[in-house]
Formats: C-alpha cells, structure tokens, sequence
C-alpha cells in the first residue's frame, strides 16, 4: 500500500513539473532554459497560484541562479540602474514545485473580492468612478504600473459610463479552484 501511495506522489510530481516546464518555456524567448526575473509572477499565475508582488520577489529570491544590473536611465547625471536577472528552469522547477505541492497562493474567494469593492464604493452606488479607482490602485497598497493600469481600464470600466460596476466585474475575477492547476491533480 505504501508504494502505491509513492507512486501516486511520484507521479503527481512528475505531473506538476511538467506543467511547470510547459508554463516557463512559454516565456524561454532564447530557448535556454532561462526567464527573465519579470516574467515570474506570469508564470505562477499561470499556474493557478496567486502571491502578491513580495511572495513573488521571495519566490526570485528562492530561485534565481544570477542577477545583473541594468541602467534604468540617467536622471541629473548620475547612472540609476535596477537589479535584473534570469532565473533557470532547474532552479525554479524546486521551487515552484513546493509552492503547487503545498497549495500557497490560493485563489482569493468571490465574497473577499466583493467586501474589496465594496470598501472602495465610499457611497455604496454599486460602481466605482474610474478617478477613483486610478486613485486607489495606484497609490495605495501595492500600486499598478502605468501599463497594469491601462489594461484593467480597458477591461473592467464600462466604456460609455466611465465606471466599474464591480457586481458584475467580479465574477471575471473568481477562480473556480475545482478547475485550476494544481488545485485538480
């Protein structure tokens, strides 16, 4: 009975690294078994598995064979440069690996995300002005990027209205855990 059970997880395993493998080489331009350290947080969403932006660069940290660094611009003269890297596929298959083993990085529930939208509907109108949903996604908690935020502009604001009307948009936003990598294996 007991090697069954080891066979059942040996072979769970081998399942995972292999969609792990097929996730990361979408992202292997150079065909080298390497990512760029960016490309991280893509992968393991990808994957089913939703860290924040800390759980990610600890997840780089974990997994990342060597960094660089690249000059970011020249701002009053001086070189400003930000750390970069790649991370390799042998690396990054242990650590990630774990991460789907032990079930990390669950998906939010639809409740969670609903009470969240509602906290920011200060008047309780059933939607959010896009002003003000620039405001809080872009300056408080983890903010968004310019481009993080045009693309959910883009898909979340209802265009002839300006707003997100957040009881709809939700369900956009749930993750049925009985149908998500790894969370069905």
């Amino acid at each position: 009975m007991a090697e069954e059970e080891e066979k059942g997880e040996d072979g769970l395993v081998t399942e995972i690294e292999k969609k792990i493998t097929e996730a990361f080489e979408v992202f292997d331009r150079e065909s080298n078994k390497t990512v760029d350290v960016r490309e991280i947080g893509c992968i393991v969403r990808s994957l089913g598995c939703f860290p924040n932006e800390a759980e990610v660069q600890e997840l780089i940290d974990k997994a990342c064979c060597f960094k660089d660094w690249t000059m970011l611009e020249l701002r009053g003269g001086m070189e400003v440069e930000e750390p970069g890297g790649f991370v390799h596929l042998e690396k990054f298959l242990p650590v990630v690996t774990k991460v789907l083993l032990d079930r990390r990085f669950r998906p939010i529930p639809e409740d969670v995300i609903l009470h969240a939208f509602e906290a920011l509907d200060e008047n309780k109108r059933g939607y959010i002005t896009k002003e003000d949903l620039v405001k809080h996604l872009t300056e408080e908690g983890e903010p968004f990027n310019q481009e993080e935020m045009e693309d959910m502009l883009a898909i979340a604001l209802d265009p002839e209205t300006d707003t997100l009307h957040y009881r709809d948009y939700r369900k956009k936003l749930v993750v049925d855990e009985t149908k998500t990598f790894p969370f069905n294996v």
